[in-house]
């Protein structure tokens, strides 16, 4: 078989992570408001790279509906960081509808939290 004729490899789909947030101390440490569509921080053991695409159901605090957002893996706190910071990733918000509505919605949860100088998962 011809190299031309050889399919194709089928591009990893992105995986899909599931995040309870219960509280608003809990949604200001993972949030990333300095990125342009906005992020979270997701504690997770599964090993991930940078430019990862992820795919995410989001649930704030007593909203019953998951928010289903996808991103891309923009930050790597790896087991045994620095400070006792937890493992995790964080994902950037894609600049389509449902990233736009998560940013939204989890600023207006915040207000004005956003400008406190408490530390965070990333920074």
């Amino acid at each position: 078989m011809s190299e031309a004729a050889k399919p194709a490899a089928a591009a990893p789909r992105p995986s899909v992570l599931s995040l309870n947030i219960n509280s608003k101390s809990a949604l200001y440490a993972g949030y990333m408001p300095h990125l342009k569509n906005g992020g979270i921080f997701i504690p997770t053991s599964r090993s991930y790279k940078l430019g990862d695409e992820v795919f995410m159901l989001l649930s704030l605090m007593d909203d019953p509906a998951k928010l289903p957002i996808a991103g891309t893996v923009v930050w790597i706190t790896p087991a045994g960081a620095q400070n006792s910071k937890a493992q995790g990733i964080g994902v950037h918000f894609n600049a389509d509808e449902s990233g736009v509505e998560a940013r939204r919605k989890i600023e207006g949860l915040l207000g004005g939290v956003m400008q406190s100088s408490r530390p965070t998962h990333t920074l």
